[in-house]
């Protein structure tokens, strides 16, 4: 089973958008780092940071100056982040496509890890067959499946308890041009020694012990959240979300009846939210300051802390508020 933090892409890359987000490594990247600093505080407003409070903030993460500028110029090279010019300052903000993204890679992060419903039993099997010449394709599928809660049972045959859903089912359409079969249906048991069954795919005792690391990690923290503040109350908002953001592919919501009794996804969840949202206002208050110390004489952009009920509403597609209806 690949672990989650060898996963190079958490949100999903349609292949048809022009920009591509920064790929997550074993450890903080700068480029991720920043990507989650203005998604945790201007994700809603789509707020345009001054450099030099960006290059401030990723500074208290433990990123250079030069690697802070680095990280800027090559998100937005990529198209990742928007630059504006207010006389000598430069200023930044998330794209509208980057945006919408990481909005539907925050719904899919909490929505991925709330209890699951009843299991009728059934599994979906994505069977594939790429030549070698088309690697890129065949990368690109492996992660959208990855995405989607699927794993490998046998190289080329992915499954999941889960029935393919229509976004699915045009996510595929779009990367496997007719390479592709799926099915759904039940086990058949053998009486073949060794058979594999398919819970298999996945290591939950390795997915597990992933969880009581963050259960162990971030338990202390939430009963002290009050006291923390500043820089410190930043980095702990950043480093939580750079940690439970990988759990959904990591565990696809396995069924109930798949998984040892006691199992602590639920526990995580609520741990995840008592620390990120515990921490919001404090966090919001400095990110705020640090901004209006660079923001050359202009008014301060609106700088609002994220928050899980944001994240479960979404945003718009420019990005402001959440979506009509």
């Amino acid at each position: 089973m690949a672990s989650a933090f060898d996963i190079e892409e958490i949100y999903p890359d349609d292949g048809e958008t022009s920009v591509r987000l920064p790929r997550r490594q074993v450890g903080p990247s700068p480029q991720g780092v920043a990507v989650t600093l203005l998604a945790d505080y201007t994700l809603r407003t789509r707020a345009a940071l001054p450099s030099a409070a960006i290059v401030a903030l990723l500074a208290e993460a433990g990123v250079s100056s030069a690697g802070a500028r680095t990280a800027i110029s090559r998100l937005a090279r990529r198209g990742v982040l928007e630059r504006s010019r207010h006389g000598r300052h430069s200023s930044y903000r998330l794209s509208p496509t980057v945006a919408a993204e990481l909005s539907a890679g925050g719904n899919w992060i909490l929505t991925s890890t709330a209890g699951t419903t009843p299991w009728d039993g059934c599994w979906t099997i994505v069977a594939f067959s790429l030549p070698q010449d088309r690697s890129a394709q065949r990368r690109a599928l492996r992660g959208q499946l990855r995405w989607l809660g699927y794993a490998p049972l046998y190289d080329g045959l992915w499954i999941s308890p889960d029935e393919l859903t229509p976004p699915a089912r045009s996510r595929l359409a779009q990367l496997t041009l007719g390479a592709v079969t799926v099915f759904r249906a039940r086990q058949a048991e053998l009486d073949a020694f060794g058979q594999r069954a398919p819970i298999e795919a996945w290591d939950v005792d390795a997915i597990g012990r992933e969880y009581e690391e963050f259960l162990r990690r971030w338990s202390p923290l939430a009963s002290a959240v009050g006291p923390i503040d500043g820089a410190a109350a930043v980095r702990a908002r950043t480093e939580v979300m750079e940690t439970y953001r990988r759990f959904p592919t990591l565990d696809p919501r396995l069924p109930r009846e798949l998984l040892p009794a006691g199992w602590p996804r639920q526990a995580a969840r609520e741990l995840f939210a008592a620390v990120y949202d515990g921490l919001a206002g404090p966090a919001e208050r400095h990110v705020r300051a640090v901004v209006a110390r660079h923001a050359g004489g202009a008014p301060p952009p609106d700088v609002r802390a994220h928050t899980t009920a944001d994240m479960l509403a979404g945003v718009r597609a420019d990005g402001c508020g959440p979506p009509p209806g």
